[in-house]
């Protein structure tokens, strides 16, 4: 602050007023500080400033860094966050750094609220959250004890994949689900009642799995075993689908010639040239913006109304579905 008060000619007194937000200065003063600090690379010290006052303005963020969407909705969290004038405390959740822990860091942190994306193990619910914190689910797990949700609407981006296939001329579509992962047991419900809504209720074909490409490529293995394949497969995320593609293509199968596949997040991954999945996406900038609101609402009024929203997810065509081949096209429902 001397250096600052010394190249600006002021006070540090007045230096001290303006790096502290306070009522006192001129806005000509004000910024003369403020460009003099940026040119002496001065930072203020968030904790320190923490410590000295009642807030913290500090938002902790659970997840795992595992699942393409965290990583989406985590990069657009900071930009919401820092618009509003809130700073993240980011929380990853590893596996050696369970639940208890990452909570315990945060607390540490005098965080006033807890966005969460993910659970421990990958599970679709969580507990045992911090009493006295607000927290927020955003996309992931599911809490008993959270009165905010804010996720895609699996059920609408699940019916879009289905109804796109159908209408392609498929009605042997199998679906490798999510397990015991965050809306897997929404999204396989969705694949059932979409299939069952275009009469093709005999043909429904559920294959477990998990949230990965291993998974992906472990329930393909079971599918190639059998007598007659399905014309299309979709995967409960996008790495699902990538590791079906793959499965696919490594046994000499031809994507979408011979199988049609599709996923659901639209990842980073899904977007390759040589990969071009076709899938289900969402803005994830809207929905990270609106969890953020969420929190700062629940924050500032611990009593408002619960909040359930369900953000409507985009079909995305690329070339890795087409038309059943013709040998099957004609096959009864």
């Amino acid at each position: 602050m001397k250096s600052i008060a010394d190249r600006v000619g002021v006070s540090r007194q007045l230096v001290s007023i303006v790096l502290r937000e306070l009522p006192g200065a001129s806005d000509q003063t004000r910024r003369s500080v403020l460009a003099a600090a940026r040119e002496l690379g001065y930072h203020p010290d968030a904790s320190a400033r923490a410590l000295r006052g009642k807030r913290t303005r500090r938002i902790g963020v659970v997840f795992t860094m595992r699942q393409p969407f965290e990583v989406d909705l985590v990069e657009n969290l900071f930009e919401s966050a820092r618009e509003r004038g809130f700073s993240l405390v980011l929380a990853p959740i590893t596996p050696r750094r369970g639940q208890e822990a990452v909570m315990a860091e945060l607390l540490e942190q005098r965080v006033e609220g807890v966005i969460v994306l993910a659970a421990e193990h990958g599970g679709a619910e969580i507990r045992g959250l911090p009493d006295g914190v607000p927290a927020l689910m955003l996309g992931g797990p599911r809490s008993d004890s959270s009165p905010d949700d804010f996720r895609v609407d699996d059920g609408i981006g699940t019916r879009l994949v289905i109804e796109h296939l159908v209408g392609l001329g498929h009605s042997r579509i199998a679906y490798v689900t999510g397990g015991d992962g965050p809306n897997g047991e929404t999204r396989r419900a969705a694949y059932e009642e979409a299939m069952a809504s275009h009469g093709l209720t005999g043909s429904i074909d559920v294959v477990p799995g998990r949230y990965t490409e291993e998974g992906g490529a472990e329930a393909t293995l079971r599918i190639l075993s059998r007598e007659r394949l399905p014309t299309a497969v979709v995967g409960g995320n996008d790495r699902i689908a990538m590791g079906v593609l793959g499965t696919l293509i490594r046994h000499g199968l031809r994507v979408p010639a011979d199988v049609s596949v599709a996923g659901f997040d639209d990842a980073s991954l899904a977007r390759l040239p040589y990969v071009q999945l076709t899938t289900v996406g969402y803005d994830p900038a809207r929905l990270a913006d609106l969890a953020m609101a969420g929190m700062i609402r629940r924050i500032e009024e611990p009593n408002a109304v619960p909040v359930r929203h369900r953000e409507a997810p985009h079909f995305v065509l690329r070339s890795s579905t087409a038309g059943p081949r013709a040998e099957d096209a004609g096959c009864p429902r």
